[in-house]
C-alpha cells in the first residue's frame, strides 16, 4: 500500500501483530497447511505479484509459514521506541524482500538482528534488545488481541476509515480495490488495477 499512488493521500498505520496467535485464537488454519487450497493459495500470491511487479520468487520460502514471534516483538517494540513507525516500516520493506525475493530465513535470530542492527546502528539496536523481552511482549500481544477484537482472522487485515468517518475491515490483498473504493479512492482504469474490483 505504501508504494501504490492509489493509496498516497491515505494515513496508513501498520501494526505488527502475532499472526499465529491470531490464527490459534480464530481456531483457523493457514491457507498453505490446507489441501487443495494450498496450491490456489499459491498461485493466488504469484499472480498478485505479478500484476503489482511486487519481488517475489516463484516457489515459497522453505518452511514457510514460519515463526515470526521475535520478530514482530521486535517491530513492535521499535514502533515503540521511535514514537512513530518510519523506520519500523522501512525494515518490512527489507524483510519482506529478504523473505520473498530472496528466500532469507529471516525468523532466525542470527539472520534478522544483524539486519536490525545494521538499519538501526549499535545504539539504537541496544535500546532495542534491551525492549524487547517486555515492552515488545507486551505491545506484540496487545495488539494481536486488539486484532482479534476487530474481528481479524488473518493477514493482511486492514481497519479503514473513509472521509464521512464510516469504518470498515478487509481481508487479503484480493480486497485493496473494495477498499480503496469504500475510502473513496480513484483507482486507476489501466495496468493491474483495472482486474481489481
Amino acid at each position: 500500500m505504501q508504494n501504490d499512488p492509489v493509496f498516497k493521500s491515505c494515513e496508513v498505520t501498520y501494526i505488527p501483530i502475532f499472526l499465529g496467535g491470531l490464527m490459534k485464537a480464530c481456531g483457523n488454519t493457514a491457507p498453505i497447511n490446507i489441501t487443495n487450497k494450498n496450491f490456489w493459495i499459491d498461485r493466488e500470491r504469484r499472480l498478485w505479484a505479478n500484476m503489482f511487479n511486487i519481488p517475489m520468487k516463484d516457489d515459497i520460502p522453505a518452511g514457510f509459514p514460519i515463526m515470526t514471534l521475535n520478530l514482530m516483538r521486535h517491530l513492535a517494540a521499535l514502533r515503540d521506541l521511535d514514537g512513530n513507525q518510519t523506520r519500523m516500516v522501512e525494515l518490512i520493506d527489507v524483510l519482506s524482500n529478504e523473505l520473498w525475493a530472496k528466500h532469507t530465513e529471516i525468523h532466525k535470530p542470527e539472520v534478522f538482528q544483524p539486519i536490525l542492527q545494521r538499519a538501526l546502528g549499535a545504539t539504537d539496536y541496544a535500546k532495542l534488545v534491551e525492549a524487547v523481552p517486555t515492552k515488545g511482549k507486551s505491545l506484540l500481544m496487545a495488539n494481536t488481541d486488539k486484532a482479534f477484537a476487530d474481528q481479524a482472522f488473518g493477514l493482511p487485515w486492514l481497519v479503514c476509515t473513509n472521509a464521512k468517518g464510516e469504518t470498515q475491515t478487509f481481508w487479503g490483498v484480493d480486497h485493496l480495490g473494495v477498499a480503496a473504493s469504500f475510502m473513496g479512492l480513484e483507482k486507476p482504469s489501466a495496468g493491474p488495477w483495472k482486474s481489481v474490483l
